[in-house]
């Protein structure tokens, strides 16, 4: 254990200006503050990091999902997103949408939009994106086939761990959006 003591002396911080005729001030007097630091205490980690990395590993073997079933990493993405609205957004909508959630400029949105109904995982009408059968059936498998990966991972997790990491998640993630509009 690490203990270190400082003596914060008033006269250095609070003490009035002295008038020549009075005596000096004591130099020993002070403020004794102690800090303890135990030896196994350790900076928390970045959450930035922690979710990054988590994120990462997720995303690899998300990617070797994805490519079994031959869609790519984006177009799950842009799928994912038009489940995310209901799956029957107006077209205007479903673009904005991709543009703000993937950071994706107008142009890119409206590819990937694209790239999702041509992919026959949408039909585009009405000005209307709708999902399709094929849609609800790839997600179906993709979930399963992950579930079969990260459900013995997140077996091994406190469920209350759990429900608190997607509660913390879930709120980072609404106020993260609550701010950039502010910056």
């Amino acid at each position: 254990m690490i203990v270190s003591l400082d003596v914060i002396r008033p006269d250095t911080v609070t003490a009035p200006t002295r008038i020549p005729s009075q005596s000096p001030v004591n130099h020993d007097e002070g403020i004794i503050i102690m800090t303890t630091t135990g030896e196994d205490a350790r900076p928390l980690p970045l959450i930035g990091q922690a979710v990054g990395q988590a994120q990462a590993s997720l995303t690899r073997l998300l990617t070797g999902i994805l490519a079994g079933t031959g869609t790519s990493y984006p177009v799950w993405l842009g799928l994912q997103r038009l489940n995310a609205l209901g799956g029957q957004p107006s077209r205007e909508a479903y673009e904005a949408d991709l543009s703000y959630w993937l950071q994706l400029d107008g142009a890119a949105a409206a590819r990937l939009a694209g790239d999702v109904v041509a992919a026959g995982l949408a039909a585009s009408g009405d000005g209307r994106v709708a999902l399709s059968a094929g849609a609800r059936t790839l997600r179906e498998e993709v979930l399963a086939a992950s579930a079969k990966v990260t459900g013995p991972m997140l077996a091994t997790i406190d469920r209350a761990d759990l429900d608190t990491t997607i509660r913390t998640l879930e709120k980072i993630t609404r106020l993260a959006g609550n701010t950039e509009g502010n910056r």
